[in-house]
């Protein structure tokens, strides 16, 4: 099962983001934005409070992705 385990925001709501596999890349969040359960990444500051949530990401008030979500669309480094 693949697991996050490093995370650190980027400018443009982009992630990068560590699995415990060794892949590593960025992820852009923008696409995400469009639904309202995501609406509140749009601002900067609560974006780069983005951490570790199971074995995704997540936002203290509660959105989240999985990791599954983040490799599909992960641009590899």
């Amino acid at each position: 099962m693949k697991k996050v385990i490093s995370v650190k925001p980027l400018e443009g709501k982009k992630i990068n983001v560590v699995f415990s596999d060794g892949l590593s890349g960025v992820f852009d969040v923008s696409p995400n934005l469009k639904s309202d359960f995501f609406k509140r990444l749009e601002d900067e500051n609560y974006f780069k409070q983005v951490r570790l949530f199971f074995t995704g990401i997540g936002w203290p008030e509660g959105q989240d992705l999985g990791p599954d979500t983040i490799a599909a669309e992960l641009q590899i480094s």
